[in-house]
């Protein structure tokens, strides 16, 4: 069951949906407000997906309303589970959490066959095998049961320590039936059932401890949310400027951003995080003149292109859902980040659907709050990444001090290179505190320098007036210093900010 609303995500499930065969059933919810048109919303909806709305269901969850009548349509409208083929026991997992006591709980819908407790299982996409301590439904708690048939859905328990195990979309299978498929020669043993895709990370950025000593701690608290998020990725970084970190991969922004939130408030983190970019490829001639292509999934490892390197993107195609008054100012956005416009859909008369090819490097930066500010918060988006493109991109570097930042590298677009190298040497001579000495900026593409700033010297000094004395006063007054460099990292002996981190997220060369 869906509930339809105007907000593209939500309409890209429907279409899916319908696509899919499945039974959609339209309800209309907050009916109990002052301002519910009920009309209205219905002509909406059947203009803009088609359904039928006569026996719409009229709810609201806050006064109760029309509930019993959601029950009874989906007993009356939505299929039955189809019966066992005869095959062998095969189950799909739909969602799995990590349980300190119990290891990975498992829940799935039997499509085949039947489990039962004690039973060996194998899961095939991962090829981990785990004897099951239990097996149970929900009603709404868990409830432990001898078996499970097909059509019915339920968990698992098996003493699995790591969610990657378990991913959802894989298959279940029993170890005997698909051992009894080997032996058989059949290739697949068991076929898995259709749909599943590993999680690819989408989005990568650096997280790196502010206080060195915390590494061990950022470690540790990345395999505890690893436990639980399967799509979370990360591995080791080194970096001159930053010390020991890691780069982590997320399916998107909004994901990173949770992950970030979840390790500073629950695990007492400090960090410094960079700018999130996208993974790219660089293409290079073989010694046989064949292309190689190499994978790229961070700015600052991108070599240094030479006359037969090329740098390929990934690109989107970005479905956009806005009130018509708004598609000029859209379109404007779009084309300013390398969009290519392939459909504009009235789906009503107010309302539009704009459909773009974009850049996926130009979507993770400011692009979501634009939009927002130039609808006014009206217009909604949903995209999904389609394939690799080749574009006329440079690396940016960043010297601060003389020194390079490599952790604010970023690719940008050649013709636009300078514009965004200005902006970004003079955002970061605001947000970087003043030293006691001059410090330079610069805006690099190898070794020609596009732009450059200096922050003038700082003649405060906070012992100054502190001439022998008592020492404790001054380890005040040095502690009170140091408070204020917190969530900062050194870079060719400059403390720099995490805003100065994140300044890339801000640039537009077309402001």
């Amino acid at each position: 069951m869906l509930k339809i609303h105007e907000h593209s995500q939500t309409l890209a499930n429907v279409y899916l949906a319908l696509e899919n065969n499945l039974e959609v059933i339209p309800v209309l919810n907050k009916i109990d407000l002052p301002a519910a048109d009920p009309d209205k919303v219905k002509e909406e909806i059947e203009q803009t997906i088609g359904l039928d709305c006569t026996d719409i269901v009229l709810a609201s969850a806050k006064a109760g309303i029309g509930i019993v009548d959601i029950m009874e349509r989906i007993v009356k409208s939505v299929p039955p589970p189809a019966a066992s083929t005869g095959g062998p026991f095969r189950a799909l997992i739909f969602d799995s959490l990590y349980d300190s006591y119990r290891g990975v709980i498992v829940f799935f819908r039997v499509i085949d066959g039947q489990v039962k407790k004690g039973d060996r299982v194998r899961f095939l996409a991962s090829g981990a095998e785990h004897e099951l301590t239990e097996v149970g439904i929900m009603q709404p708690n868990q409830v432990s049961v001898d078996s499970l048939q097909a059509g019915e859905v339920g968990f698992l328990c098996g003493g699995i320590k790591d969610v990657l195990d378990a991913r959802v979309g894989d298959t279940i299978c029993l170890q005997r039936e698909y051992r009894d498929g080997l032996a058989q020669g059949k290739d697949p043993p068991i076929p898995p059932l259709p749909g599943y895709a590993d999680s690819v990370p989408m989005v990568y950025c650096g997280l790196f401890p502010t206080d060195a000593d915390q590494y061990e701690a950022l470690r540790d608290s990345l395999g505890k949310l690893r436990l639980n998020d399967a799509a979370l990725s990360y591995e080791p970084e080194v970096s001159g400027a930053m010390g020991f970190g890691f780069r982590c991969g997320f399916l998107g922004l909004l994901h990173m951003e949770i992950v970030q939130e979840r390790l500073q408030r629950e695990y007492d983190i400090d960090l410094i995080v960079t700018a999130p970019s996208v993974k790219y490829r660089v293409r290079t001639k073989g010694k046989g003149g064949e292309d190689v292509e190499s994978i790229v999934d961070s700015p600052s490892k991108m070599p240094d292109l030479m006359r037969d390197e090329q740098i390929l993107e990934p690109y989107v195609r970005m479905e956009i859902l806005t009130p018509s008054d708004y598609n000029g100012q859209i379109i404007e956005l779009c084309q300013e980040r390398r969009g290519i416009l392939k459909d504009i859909k009235y789906l009503t008369p107010t309302r539009s659907t704009i459909v773009y090819e974009i850049p996926l490097g130009e979507v993770i930066t400011d692009f979501f709050d634009q939009l927002k500010s130039r609808t006014q918060g009206y217009a909604s988006m949903e995209y999904s990444v389609i394939e690799y493109r080749p574009g006329d991109l440079v690396r940016l570097d960043v010297k601060i001090n003389y020194e390079l930042a490599t952790p604010m590298a970023c690719i940008v677009h050649r013709d636009s290179a300078q514009i965004i190298g200005r902006k970004l040497v003079a955002s970061l001579k605001k947000l970087i505190p003043r030293q006691m000495f001059k410090v330079p900026i610069q805006a690099c593409i190898g070794v020609k320098v596009v732009a450059s700033e200096s922050i003038s010297a700082m003649t405060k000094d906070v012992l100054a007036k502190c001439y022998g004395g008592d020492i404790s006063r001054k380890k005040k007054l040095l502690q009170k210093q140091a408070k204020g460099k917190k969530r900062m990292k050194a870079i060719g002996k400059v403390n720099v900010p995490q805003e100065a981190f994140m300044a890339v997220l801000k640039l537009d060369a077309n402001d």
